[in-house]
């Protein structure tokens, strides 16, 4: 991560309420062209991070630099270049899509009106709103809401886009429609968005940071979270009770932990291991070496991001 350039770098970030932490010493590094999930669950902190990239509160402790500008004493420059989709963002409803751009875009352009309207149209055909430009937002479902949204952060050509929850209220096909279009919007700037859902965060995101009760539990990329901690794990499946199965492993100085799952007619064992060569050579083996076990499935396994994200925020607790 060293060798790419940083859009976000946060040291030690801190606020405090009324002598609530709501922020504890975060440190955060978020490269350029990546999109990034900060995931929590709701009151982690998520939303007071924001705020403080943004400038919009000053920090109690420590500092946050964006594109190497200090967030408090930069923070015009900075909102110069973000795009920022608040979680619930409103609309005047009479008003069509093209008309809420066009009020979007004066705010940051003065020059011939024909460019203005280029820049609008490949802004609303980018995030798939194309053929509803001059529908009244009223009848606009709420994910067609949300790409609206996203339309208007993109409207100014960000270096950053800040997304705060941006598919949190919506149905699976709205939230597909926002991944996709954030997915789109990797080529053209670096995308920061906060959400609690995790399948989320592993279709689309690059690298993820982990937040609960305001202090960071992990920041990695989404790949080395999902290969786990611990050592290397293989999952296993045998007709019957697994006893044999297990006592056959227990004893290799290569398996660190087994642990069984009995379901009615099967078992299935989890073994973590410390060597990865020895177990792929040697562990089923060392199962079928007794004429008894019967085995119906075997891999290595592979972790989700409930499991990770459970493991982190329950630990912490």
């Amino acid at each position: 991560m060293n060798n790419q350039q940083m859009v976000i770098e946060t040291a030690g970030l801190s606020k405090q309420y009324k002598g609530v932490n709501a922020l504890q010493g975060l440190d955060l590094q978020v490269a350029q062209h990546s999109i990034f999930g900060f995931l929590g669950p709701n009151g982690a902190g998520k939303s007071t991070a924001i705020k403080l990239l943004l400038g919009l509160i000053r920090p109690t402790n420590g500092s946050a630099a964006l594109f190497g500008l200090d967030s408090v004493r930069d923070s015009v420059a900075i909102r110069q270049r973000v795009g920022y989709l608040a979680q619930d963002p409103r609309y005047y409803a009479h008003m069509t899509a093209r008309e809420t751009m066009r009020f979007a875009a004066h705010f940051f352009y003065s020059g011939p009106k024909e460019a203005i309207e280029e820049r609008i149209e490949e802004t609303l055909e980018l995030v798939g709103l194309e053929d509803k430009a001059d529908r009244p937002i009223k009848g606009f479902s709420g994910g067609e809401r949300q790409r609206l949204g996203i339309a208007q952060a993109q409207v100014n050509y960000p270096d950053l886009l800040i997304l705060d929850e941006p598919a949190a209220a919506l149905d699976p096909m709205g939230r597909r429609d926002v991944l996709e279009v954030m997915a789109r919007l990797r080529k053209h700037t670096t995308i920061f968005y906060s959400t609690h859902i995790l399948d989320d965060v592993q279709r689309v995101s690059d690298s993820v940071a982990i937040l609960n009760h305001g202090q960071l539990v992990a920041q990695a990329p989404v790949e080395q979270l999902l290969a786990g901690s611990g050592g290397a794990a293989y999952s296993l499946t045998v007709r019957g009770d697994g006893h044999l199965a297990q006592q056959a492993l227990l004893g290799q100085p290569w398996v660190t932990a087994v642990s069984t799952n009995p379901n009615h007619h099967d078992t299935t064992l989890q073994i973590t291991v410390s060597d990865e060569t020895a177990a792929e050579d040697q562990l089923l083996r060392l199962v079928l070496a007794n004429e008894q076990t019967a085995v119906t499935a075997f891999g290595r396994k592979k972790y989700n991001l409930e499991e990770i994200f459970l493991q982190m925020v329950d630990g912490g607790n």
